[in-house]
C-alpha cells in the first residue's frame, strides 16, 4: 500500500487549494491521519493531527483555515486550506495509519509530498 498525496500548486496570497492523500490498494479503513509540511531550511511541523476516534488538533497557525476531511469509501484523506499565506509554503505529507484487512492492526504509511507555494 502507498499513499499518494497531490493537490499542490501555486497559489496567491489568500487563495485555496484542497490536497487529496488516497490509499493506492484496497484497505479496510483508515485509522488516525497527519498532515506535516516542511518549509525550506525548517524542520517538518506538525500541520493537524486526526485520530481513529474523531479527535482533531490543527496547529495554531492554521486554526480556522485548515479543514481535514476523510471519505472512507475513496479511502482518501483531503486537507482543505483557505486564507493561504506566503507563511504556508512548503512540501505537505500525509501520514496514515491503515488497516489492510478488518482485523490487522494499523500500520504507519507516509505519502510522497506534495509541494504548495503561496506568492505574496
Amino acid at each position: 500500500v502507498q499513499l499518494q498525496a497531490s493537490g499542490g500548486g501555486l497559489v496567491q496570497a489568500g487563495g485555496s487549494l484542497r490536497l487529496s492523500c488516497a490509499a493506492s490498494r484496497r484497505i479496510s479503513s483508515i485509522c488516525g491521519v497527519n498532515w506535516y509540511r516542511q518549509a525550506p531550511g525548517k524542520e517538518r511541523e506538525l500541520v493537524v493531527d486526526s485520530t481513529s476516534n474523531g479527535r482533531t488538533n490543527y496547529a495554531d497557525s492554521v486554526k480556522g483555515r485548515f479543514t481535514i476531511s476523510r471519505d472512507n469509501t475513496k479511502k482518501t484523506v483531503y486537507l482543505q486550506m483557505t486564507s493561504l499565506k506566503p507563511e504556508d509554503t512548503g512540501v505537505y505529507y500525509c501520514r496514515a495509519e491503515l488497516k489492510r484487512h478488518p482485523f490487522s492492526v494499523c500500520d504507519e504509511y507516509w505519502g510522497q509530498g506534495t509541494q504548495v507555494t503561496v506568492s505574496s
